[in-house]
């Protein structure tokens, strides 16, 4: 197939471009530079000028291909809630081209999405619509576009990891080398969910080439994680002291991170693995933060 691939150049969407490659798909990635075109043609994909909120560029690009995975995202958290209505416009926009056909789009959204009841693990099973993390909005685009008869599916996203970067864990990373100190919220046994980036990528081809239409998959390899492990973990590698912080405290520790290091993120991926036969056999995400690549 020839697939259109936002996100291309990034640390997800880059490792989703070589594994399409490798089983023998065109990739045409959207890319807003000249360096990341070149990057493009070095794996042997083919560049598309394009932004994500340059809705046009987008419906362009899928309109030119067989199928589209969504990765791109505006990480900046300082606009979060905004980023995410950037994300559902990218999105209606992609599924309005696809309308009508039964051409594959793929899109991405976070495991936390499938949590019925707080402390409980993420299942593939379960939407909540009115949850109150802003990300929501790229799933209920997800939903509308379904409910048009479009084949969409959604992959949820846990802790995505190497030894370079390791999702919201490498926030924390250099929080605990500007401080001094890794902390965890004292009185919390909150557990986290993690999947290798070989992992995640081999999951969203076989999403494209065996999903259903409205399925909902979760890129999770390892379901429970206690954050204190996490923040051990790092205390260790980084080389500096561990510690307990009040609740009262998190905020002025944590900041942006505090919605997040206060809460349970464990999901299941009993489904997907059933589901697209997917199985997972690289390194934990403690065995990265262990050898992870200091830059």
């Amino acid at each position: 197939m020839r697939i259109f691939l936002t996100g291309s150049t990034g640390f997800i969407g880059s490792q989703v471009a070589l594994e399409l490659i490798h089983a023998g798909h065109h990739v045409l990635g959207m890319t807003r530079s000249d360096s990341g075109g070149r990057a493009l043609a070095e794996m042997g994909a083919q560049a598309h000028q394009g932004d994500i909120e340059d809705l046009q560029s987008l419906q362009r690009g899928a309109g030119e291909c067989d199928a589209v995975i969504h990765t791109a995202f505006d990480h900046n958290f300082a606009n979060f809630a905004e980023n995410c209505q950037k994300d559902r416009r990218a999105i209606i926009a992609l599924g309005t081209v696809l309308e009508g056909s039964n051409r594959p789009l793929v899109i991405t959204s976070s495991t936390a999405m499938g949590s019925a009841v707080p402390g409980q693990k993420a299942i593939e099973s379960f939407f909540h619509s009115e949850h109150p993390n802003p990300r929501v909005a790229s799933e209920l685009a997800g939903l509308e576009l379904s409910q048009r008869g479009v084949n969409v599916s959604v992959m949820r996203l846990s802790q995505i990891h190497d030894t370079r970067k390791q999702g919201l864990v490498t926030n924390l990373v250099e929080l605990a080398r500007k401080t001094g100190v890794s902390a965890y919220i004292e009185g919390t046994f909150n557990n986290w969910s993690a999947a290798h980036i070989n992992d995640t990528a081999r999951l969203f081809r076989l999403a494209l080439e065996k999903g259903e239409p409205g399925s909902r998959y979760h890129a999770t390899a390892e379901e429970a994680i206690s954050f204190k492990s996490i923040a051990q973990t790092i205390a260790h590698t980084v080389g500096v002291p561990v510690d307990a912080v009040s609740a009262e405290e998190a905020m002025a520790h944590f900041g942006w991170l505090t919605p997040f290091v206060s809460k349970d993120m464990s999901a299941s991926s009993a489904k997907t693995r059933e589901w697209l036969n997917w199985s997972t056999d690289s390194p934990t995400l403690l065995a990265d933060l262990e050898n992870m690549v200091h830059v």
